[in-house]
């Protein structure tokens, strides 16, 4: 099983041809990696491609790797399958896909993917989102793992958003002080600066009021 850190290093955020490359090269060069690590690591190509719009491609290598049998890759299988479904146009159908990823993730105990299927059902069901972030974070904020409690810039910085977007500034600050407050803790520069200008967004929206 791969862990994240080495998925972390072979993506290059907002950049998603240049993160394929890497993929490609990394399935036919790197390594050694066994029949599960292989997998996972086409499920992340499988990713990169789907956030080209190539979205006929990136189904046709999620299908080559569904009949792997370790749960992790089930989870992942799943993860971007309803992410195929959400960026290619149909989010109602990607809800029970990330179901299936959470329910696989808490057997096993894969709390980082498990946060990550909780995050994006709470972008794709809309009457559960708060419910979905309130348990994500819950999990992330017991981890002992610093890149496991990452989650919470994002958990929080997302559902600000969404309360921005449906006119409660007030909420949402608090949740934008809330992901601000876990960037400075264990967050990269550059969720600190997203986080920052979240912050200063909301607080205009506030005083436009």
């Amino acid at each position: 099983m791969l862990d994240q850190e080495t998925i972390d290093r072979l993506w290059v955020q907002d950049d998603p041809a240049e993160s394929e490359r890497r993929f490609r090269t990394e399935l036919e060069l790197g390594g050694p990696w066994d029949a599960t690590e292989r997998a996972e690591l086409t499920t992340q190509l499988a990713r990169v491609i789907d956030l080209q719009g190539r979205f006929d491609e990136a189904a046709e290598l999620l299908i080559e790797v569904e009949a792997e049998s370790a749960p992790v890759v089930a989870v992942r299988v799943f993860l971007e399958s309803g992410r195929l479904m959400t960026g290619s146009g149909h989010p109602d159908s990607a809800v029970g896909l990330f179901r299936q990823a959470a329910e696989i993730a808490a057997r096993i105990g894969e709390e980082f993917l498990l946060i990550d299927a909780m995050h994006m059902l709470a972008a794709v069901d809309a009457d559960g989102a708060a419910d979905w972030t309130s348990r994500a974070a819950e999990i992330a904020e017991g981890s002992a793992t610093p890149r496991t409690r990452r989650w919470l810039v994002s958990l929080h910085g997302d559902h600000g958003w969404r309360l921005l977007d449906a006119d409660r500034p007030d909420e949402a600050l608090e949740e934008f002080s809330e992901a601000a407050r876990w960037a400075d803790l264990v967050g990269t520069d550059d969720e600190r600066r997203w986080a920052q200008a979240a912050l200063e967004e909301c607080r205009a929206a506030i005083d436009a009021r």
